[in-house]
C-alpha cells in the first residue's frame, strides 16, 4: 500500500512540474472545472454567444452502461455550471463533441452503444450516432441518427456550409474502413468514400479533421494496434484519394485544429507513460512534435480545442488526481519562426 501511494505522488508531482522538453508553447493556467460523476470523460469544448460550452460523458467508470452527457456553460472559463444533460436509457452515450453550424446552432454528435444490440439481416447494430442541435445550449432537439448503423461519426469540423465527419467501423474489427461523412447541417450526413486500413490488419479508429482555407482536408488518425504509430492523412475534394503519413509514435483521443497562423497543433494522448500532449504536426512530414504535457496521468486526454484571443484553451481529463475529472488548460503559443528573407 505504500508504495502504491508513492508511485501515485511521484506521478502527481511529474504531472504538474514543467515539462522538459516543452517548446512552442506554454502553460499559463490549469484547472478542474468538474467532478461530480465517478467517472468524468471523453471532452468538448467550444465557443458559442460569446459563453463557453464543455460537453463530456458521466458514468461510473470508462466503460459502462450508464453514460450520459453533461454540457457546461462558463461566461469567462472560471466559474461553470451544468447547462444541460443528455441521457439516453436504452444505450450508453460515448464521446460528445460539440460544433457550431453556419447557421448559428449549436451541434451535439455522439455514439450511442446498445445496451440490447437489435439485428438486422443477421447483423448485431452494437452502435449508433446520433445529433442534437440547440439555439441556446440550454435546451436541445431530439436525438437524430446519422451515418449509417455500427458507424461511430467522432467529431464533426464545418467547411463552408458543409459539415464533415469521419466515422469508423464498431463490428468488422481491423478490416472495417473508415467512411467520410459530409452533409449541409449536420444531420443528413451521406457518405462520400471509403477509406481501406492503411496496413492490413491494424484497425484505423478515432479521426479528428480540419480544413485549410483552400479546401486541403486533413485528418488526424489513431491506430489501435499496440505499436501503431498514428497518422497523418491528406486529400483534396472531391476527398476520395487520400495519403498518409506516420506520426512517429501511437497516439489516441486524437484533437486538431488550425491556428490562424496555418499551423496544425494537436493535442493527443501519448503513452509510456500516458499523458495529454500539446504539439504541432508538420504538413511536410506529418511527424508529431511534442511541445507541451499538460497537467495528466492515467487515465487521460480526449481533448477539445478553442484559439482564442492569441490562447489556446484546452478541455480535457485526466486521473492524475486521483479521481476522473474535467480540466481547463490555457496555453500560449510560440510564433513560429520566421522564414529567411532569401538575400
Amino acid at each position: 500500500m505504500r508504495l502504491s501511494v508513492i508511485a501515485t505522488s511521484f506521478l502527481l508531482v511529474a504531472a504538474l512540474l514543467p515539462d522538459p522538453n516543452a517548446r512552442g508553447a506554454e502553460l499559463v493556467s490549469c484547472e478542474k472545472i468538474w467532478d461530480q460523476a465517478p467517472h468524468n470523460a471523453f471532452t468538448s469544448l467550444v465557443r458559442f454567444q460569446d459563453k463557453w460550452f464543455c460537453a463530456f460523458r458521466e458514468g461510473s467508470k470508462h466503460v459502462s452502461p450508464d453514460g450520459v452527457i453533461r454540457i457546461l456553460v462558463s461566461q469567462d472559463g472560471k466559474t461553470w455550471e451544468s447547462a444541460a444533460k443528455i441521457q439516453y436509457d436504452a444505450a450508453d452515450l460515448r464521446d460528445p463533441n460539440l460544433s457550431v453550424s453556419p447557421e448559428g446552432q449549436l451541434v451535439l454528435i455522439s455514439a450511442a452503444a446498445w445496451h440490447n444490440p437489435p439485428e438486422t439481416a443477421g447483423v448485431k447494430e452494437t452502435h449508433q450516432t446520433f445529433v442534437w442541435t440547440s439555439p441556446d445550449g440550454m435546451q436541445w432537439t431530439d436525438a437524430t441518427p446519422v451515418g449509417d448503423p455500427n458507424y461511430w461519426i467522432w467529431k464533426l469540423t464545418w467547411f463552408g456550409t458543409d459539415a464533415w465527419g469521419m466515422g469508423y467501423g464498431t463490428s468488422l474489427g481491423a478490416s472495417a474502413p473508415l467512411r467520410l461523412y459530409c452533409g449541409n447541417n449536420g444531420l443528413n450526413l451521406k457518405k462520400v468514400t471509403e477509406i481501406q486500413p492503411v496496413q492490413t490488419g491494424v484497425r484505423m479508429t478515432e479521426s479528428a479533421l480540419e480544413f485549410n482555407p483552400d479546401g486541403t482536408l486533413y485528418c488526424l488518425q489513431r491506430q489501435d494496434a499496440q505499436e501503431c504509430q498514428g497518422l497523418l492523412g491528406t486529400s483534396r475534394p472531391p476527398y476520395t484519394e487520400w495519403t498518409w503519413k506516420p506520426l512517429g509514435m501511437k497516439i489516441g483521443g486524437p484533437a486538431l485544429t488550425r491556428l490562424r497562423d496555418g499551423r496544425l497543433v494537436g493535442v493527443v494522448r501519448l503513452y509510456d507513460p500516458t499523458r495529454t500532449v500539446v504539439g504541432e504536426v508538420s504538413l511536410e512530414t506529418g511527424k508529431f512534435s511534442p511541445w507541451l504535457t499538460l497537467p495528466s496521468g492515467g487515465d487521460c486526454s480526449y481533448a477539445g480545442v478553442v484559439e482564442w484571443d492569441g490562447v489556446l484553451w484546452i478541455s480535457y481529463y485526466s486521473s492524475h488526481e486521483g479521481k476522473t475529472s474535467i480540466y481547463l488548460a490555457k496555453v500560449t503559443i510560440t510564433p513560429p519562426e520566421k522564414a529567411p528573407s532569401g538575400r
